[in-house]
């Protein structure tokens, strides 16, 4: 199964500028991993020590959000994940 992530700017750090990565994975846990293993340290960018996702994160599967499931949430071949950071302000 083969699912396009699209990495967001901030995290391209991680990924040598690698905007796009192809990675495989049932959920976006799954996935993430896998962007683990092509990519040392991302998940740092990703998640907090408990593994939950970022609360300034944000994970679409194809433009729908992924919350409150987030890495549970189920992903077909094909799919693409977009990772956004969230910015708040007043």
């Amino acid at each position: 199964m083969s699912v396009k992530v699209r990495i967001h700017p901030l995290l391209q750090e991680f990924t040598g500028g690698q905007e796009v990565a192809e990675v495989s994975g049932r959920n976006v846990g799954e996935c993430l991993d896998h962007l683990e293993i092509q990519f040392p340290g991302i998940k740092r960018g990703l998640c907090d020590k408990r593994g939950k996702v970022l609360n300034y994160l944000e994970i679409y599967i194809n433009s729908e959000s992924s919350y409150p499931e987030e890495l549970t949430k189920s992903v077909n071949d094909g799919d693409e994940l977009t990772i956004v950071i969230l910015v708040g302000g007043g």
